[in-house]
């Protein structure tokens, strides 16, 4: 495709797309002759640096590398550099990442070909076109229906530690409390060992990978404390807190004790979501609770629990009730 000349107020223009590049740019004289001649080195201009630019030849495998070397975020990258491999930056287009997210990822849904294709993807193209090597791409979204979690209360969450400790999974129980205490994923969870606890402190340093660049300090409540300092060990420090070696690991476990202690059978992560939920509606701000929860912002707490603040009565605040639940206890004293 080549460029087009047109007038505008007196001045030559050019318009169109050459070698990838969209233009629509004055050519900054009035005269037809010399807007031509403009025009062609213009479209010269292009084409070599398509063919002979920094960014001639370009790879994905590039894209990712130079992104790395960046310190940029790491997660989600292996999956993308193994299915796009040497593929030529200048073939890759929004749909064919849109078309990617559901390769990479056939069981998922949206929010998750979203965060761990779309975004990723967008953001290591546009960070090399930052160096002039490429051109910036902009992809569209999944639509993102969001999904109501079910969290778990503190009321389960003491139903099942109380089961655990009766079938002599002290630590199964403490990992319980734990989650739902620090909203800490399954993966952090299996990833802590001693070193990273400090019990007089009451604190933890938790890793979501191993090894990993990325960490965060996590408070343990008292209660927590309590069942972390119950668990047999002998404190070596590269030993794991709780035992296990992922979350496949924990499920069969984990089933067994919802099922002996007569509850609803809800997923490790139900504790996070618990986390959220209950902090929400105890009417902690949603900063507070994405800083303390390991959420990367507030924007993803409020999009993904807004429901946990849509209970009318959270206005009863203003009348010095401190929580939701301290509401409904009144009101059932009457």
């Amino acid at each position: 495709m080549s460029l087009k000349l047109f007038q505008r107020n007196g001045a030559w223009y050019v318009r169109g797309t050459v070698a990838g590049r969209k233009f629509y740019q004055s050519t900054k004289t009035t005269d037809r002759k010399i807007a031509e001649r403009i025009k062609a080195e213009t479209e010269a201009q292009a084409w070599q640096r398509r063919f002979d630019g920094p960014g001639a030849g370009l790879t994905m495998a590039q894209v990712f590398t130079a992104y790395l070397d960046a310190d940029k975020p790491a997660r989600f990258l292996l999956k993308l550099a193994e299915h796009w491999k040497d593929t030529l930056v200048e073939d890759v287009t929004p749909e064919l990442i849109r078309q990617a997210a559901k390769k990479i990822y056939p069981n998922a849904n949206e929010p998750t070909w979203n965060r761990q294709v779309i975004k990723p993807t967008q953001a290591a193209i546009n960070h090399a076109a930052g160096f002039g090597w490429c051109q910036r791409i902009s992809v569209k979204r999944y639509t993102e229906t969001p999904e109501v979690k079910t969290p778990a209360t503190l009321e389960w969450v003491r139903a099942f530690s109380s089961q655990a400790e009766e079938d002599g999974l002290a630590h199964l129980g403490a990992l319980c409390l734990f989650m739902f205490g620090t909203a800490a994923r399954v993966g952090e969870a299996c990833n802590l060992t001693w070193r990273y606890v400090d019990l007089s402190a009451a604190r933890v340093e938790l890793h979501l990978f191993k090894p990993t660049p990325w960490k965060r300090i996590a408070h343990l409540p008292p209660e927590v404390v309590v069942s972390l300092a119950n668990i047999p060990s002998n404190r070596n420090p590269d030993e794991p807190v709780f035992g296990y070696a992922g979350r496949g690991s924990v499920r069969g476990p984990w089933n067994n004790v919802c099922k002996r202690a007569k509850i609803e059978r809800l997923t490790p992560h139900c504790c996070r979501h618990g986390f959220a939920t209950s902090m929400l509606q105890a009417g902690i701000d949603v900063k507070t609770v994405a800083d303390m929860g390991g959420w990367k912002d507030a924007t993803t707490v409020l999009r993904t629990y807004a429901h946990a603040m849509k209970d009318p009565s959270v206005t009863n605040v203003l009348f010095g009730a401190k929580t939701v639940q301290e509401t409904s206890k009144k009101l059932s004293a009457i």
